[in-house]
Parts: structure tokens; sequence; C-alpha cells
């Protein structure tokens, strides 16, 4: 009979530690989840923050035609996708020849098909030569 009373002494020295193993573990899940959530919170305020940032591509004022790509060349006001590409054969052409620069100037757009002087005026304040 003596065993009994400590068993149940034992016994409940264990359950204690238990009770308390169990009580520290579930501190420990509310203090993960409380921190997992502010994690969340802060990606969450960062990516609405990154969101209403204006998401245009910034691209230089002016467009050098020498070595503009044609997404570039296109932006300037009466120059599509076709003299564009005119531009880049001329250029690549040119350069072809040994010279270093197909444009050393706004006038020297206008040996391209379709742009004359009015076109070639128009964009001179876009471009710049380098």
């Amino acid at each position: 009979m003596r065993d009994v009373p400590g068993y149940i002494v034992s016994y409940k020295i264990i359950q204690r530690a238990e009770d308390r193993q169990s009580r520290i573990q579930s501190f420990a899940f509310a203090i993960s989840v409380f921190i997992c959530s502010l994690f969340s919170i802060g990606f969450a305020v960062s990516s609405l923050a990154a969101f209403n940032e204006s998401s245009e591509i910034e691209l230089e004022e002016r467009v050098n035609p020498n070595d503009a790509p044609i997404a570039s060349m296109v932006r300037l006001p009466g120059i599509g996708i076709a003299r564009a590409e005119a531009i880049v054969v001329y250029r690549e052409n040119f350069g072809k020849s040994g010279q270093s620069k197909a444009f050393q100037n706004s006038d020297d757009l206008q040996k391209i098909k379709g742009i004359g002087p009015k076109t070639a005026q128009n964009i001179s304040e876009w471009l710049k030569f380098e």
C-alpha cells in the first residue's frame, strides 16, 4: 500500500509537468500565430503601397535614333511602326558602310521614306544625337 500513495504523488507531479508543458506549448503556438499575423499584415501593407505607386515604365525623354529600339521610336509623334522599322534598317545598312552614326541631326531623318521636313521638325525636340 505504500506504493499506492507514492504512485499517486508521482502521478500528480507528472500530471502537473504535463499541464505546464501543455500551457507552454499553447502559449508558444499563440505567440507564433501572432507573429505570423504581424508578418502577413506587414507584407500586405507593403504590397498595397507598391501597388499604389505608379506602374508606368519611365523612359528617357529623348530618343537617340542611332541606337534606339523600334519600341522607343514609336513613341515619337508621327512615327509609326513602319517608319521606326525603316529607321532601324537604314541605321543598320549605314553602319555596314563603315561610317559611325547614321544620324547627326534631325534633318538626317529625312533620308527615311515618309519622313519629311515637317515630321523631322516635329520630332526634333524629342531626339538626341550622341
